[in-house]
């Protein structure tokens, strides 16, 4: 009897509020700095993964997003190596599984290569799924995770997540902790602005080393910045603090795209869409009084809008107002309720917010939350036929 086994898991995007950027070791992706982000909710941005070893594979293979790819990228044969040589110390040699060969199949809900974290959600659920295909423990999850995509490790946890960067040379030490549970701060909301959905000029990875290599600001911001910074918004997390946890958060993803214009030659992640989301939030907060909205961005021009919930339905106005759609069907994602705010205030708060109205400028705006960790899913949402172990 031929050996198979077959396992799926999805996983979730993270969206960090301490950023990650640059490498102090390129080949065991070990941080210049630490780095915090929120886990988001499945149920709006996820990866799913199917895992199937067959003993009547002839090699390995993979499908991404419904099209086949080589497998010879070598952040993913780091990974599948990890996982074999862990499981074979543990086994010996003799066991059927390390005679599998694998197919794998993955599909994001979620534009790819575009600045929301895929590669961090995509590396984390491989990972998630191999392990528990090959049995290895969860605390070792992370650190492997991290060798296919630093953020993976941040992805394998819910809730608020540390990625710690460590101090030994080996990198055995570095890994990601959850430092509160998805739980622990209900009334976070995120809002995510979608204004490209295509892939970034720049890759994260050769933007990071070219800033590691040429950029000035950023010895500075790893040797005199980024720890005081995690310290504090860790504390404002706990004490549940926006104001703080919000000024902290903007202040992070100003710098860190400083940096990027510093590094030479300069990179750049965010466009005039992204500028004007700045400036009406930043408006935003000033007509206020109180900083009720954080905006940062990662490697792309898409915003993410850290609110409380209480303030979502009169940012989303104010949203919909400057960056109008087309047309609305399918342009608010997420939303399970009414989008209905004071008008009267509204009409205050467009009267003195000066940003050019721009129509189409976002492809859509979703709404979501902090939530889970990768979880395993059902039979039924193979992505992998159990019987010929080829895509559904």
């Amino acid at each position: 009897m031929v050996f198979t086994k077959l396992i799926t898991c999805s996983g979730p995007v993270n969206i960090a509020v301490i950023k990650y950027w640059g490498k102090r070791n390129e080949e065991l992706i070990l941080p210049s700095n630490s780095s915090l982000s929120a886990t988001l909710n499945q149920k709006e941005l996820k990866t799913v993964t199917s895992v199937m070893a067959s003993e009547s594979f002839s090699e390995d293979r993979i499908w991404l997003n419904k099209r086949e790819e080589v497998i010879t990228n070598p952040r993913l044969q780091i990974v599948l190596k990890a996982i074999r040589e862990r499981y074979k110390q543990r086994k010996g040699c003799h066991d059927p599984l390390l005679n599998c060969k694998l197919h794998i199949c993955s599909q994001n809900n979620f534009p790819t290569a575009a600045g929301l974290a895929s590669s961090a959600s995509g590396y984390a659920t491989l990972v998630f799924a191999m392990g528990k295909l090959f049995d290895i423990p969860v605390g070792e999850l992370s650190q492997i995770a991290r060798l296919g995509s630093g953020s993976a490790c941040r992805s394998m946890f819910g809730g608020w997540v540390k990625w710690e960067m460590g101090e030994a040379e080996d990198g055995r030490d570095c890994k990601a902790v959850q430092t509160h549970d998805e739980c622990h701060w209900p009334d976070i909301r995120l809002l995510v602005l979608v204004v490209s959905d295509t892939p970034k000029e720049t890759s994260s990875t050769s933007g990071m080393a070219s800033t590691v290599k040429t950029s000035e600001l950023f010895q500075h911001r790893v040797n005199h910045v980024v720890t005081k910074r995690l310290g504090l918004i860790e504390e404002a997390i706990t004490q549940q603090n926006f104001p703080v946890f919000a000024q902290i958060t903007m202040q992070e993803s100003n710098q860190f795209h400083a940096v990027c214009l510093d590094t030479y030659p300069p990179i750049f992640y965010m466009n005039d869409v992204s500028k004007s989301i700045v400036d009406l939030v930043t408006q935003y907060n000033a007509f206020s009084r109180e900083i009720k909205a954080a905006y940062t961005f990662d490697a792309g021009p898409n915003a993410v809008i850290y609110t409380l919930k209480e303030s979502v339905a009169e940012i989303t106005s104010l949203l919909l107002h400057f960056f109008p759609p087309s047309t609305q069907e399918g342009f608010l994602k997420g939303f399970s309720f009414q989008i209905d705010s004071d008008q009267g205030k509204l009409e205050a708060l467009k009267a003195k917010v000066n940003v050019p109205r721009k129509v189409d400028a976002l492809r859509y705006i979703l709404l979501t939350s902090v939530g889970d960790g990768p979880r395993v899913l059902s039979e039924q949402e193979h992505l992998l036929s159990p019987v010929s172990g080829l895509p559904k």
